[in-house]
């Protein structure tokens, strides 16, 4: 069913291009379903592809120095800075799977600032929260901050693409006033028996 998925048109799997029903499908077959930002995204499919490429470049690339659940942080954090609701309960879903922690997800994105983080982890939801609040003011003090921390320019440069990346995710959600799949909030929350 897609009413009220977007308030755009959406798109179902089968009437995707070839290569991005593999991909849609893919996902769907891991998960369980097809999350509804692919079909709101589907009706325009060029976007849909290069937002696939470059979430896969930056979210699913084995070299990265940063854990999955590191990676799947930043999004939970700066979605709930950005107040975009779909962010917050789809990534929330894989962050809680992904650090084995079935609260994290809802007490970095209610106050992503103030959350009790590990230290590395705080460096990493702090230079992701500069970059996606105040881009305006974001400067070498803040690259130095993460530094002194103990992130390496390669983590850098991971926590500010997947920042921009979910900038523009954030935006796109809160135009087409996507709405998240229902399964996405239990998961992770609960532990598998």
């Amino acid at each position: 069913m897609t009413e009220n998925i977007s308030r755009f048109p959406v798109a179902e799997p089968h009437e995707l291009p070839d290569d991005l029903r593999d991909r849609v499908n893919a996902i769907a077959d891991k998960s369980g379903f097809v999350p509804n930002v692919f079909s709101a995204l589907g009706h325009r499919p060029r976007e849909l592809r290069a937002f696939l490429d470059y979430h896969d470049a930056v979210m699913e690339r084995e070299d990265s120095a940063l854990s999955k659940a590191e990676r799947e942080l930043v999004v939970v954090a700066t979605s709930g800075a950005n107040s975009c609701t779909y962010c917050v309960v789809a990534h929330g879903a894989i962050l809680r799977i992904r650090a084995k922690d079935p609260t994290i997800a809802d007490r970095v994105a209610t106050n992503p600032w103030t959350v009790e983080l590990s230290h590395r982890e705080r460096a990493i939801v702090d230079l992701a929260l500069a970059l996606a609040v105040e881009p305006n003011t974001f400067g070498e003090q803040d690259l130095d901050d993460a530094r002194e921390a103990g992130l390496t320019d390669d983590e850098i440069w991971d926590v500010g693409a997947i920042t921009a990346l979910f900038a523009l995710s954030n935006r796109i959600a809160h135009l087409t006033a996507l709405r998240p799949n229902d399964e996405f909030y239990l998961m992770g929350r609960i532990p598998r028996g």
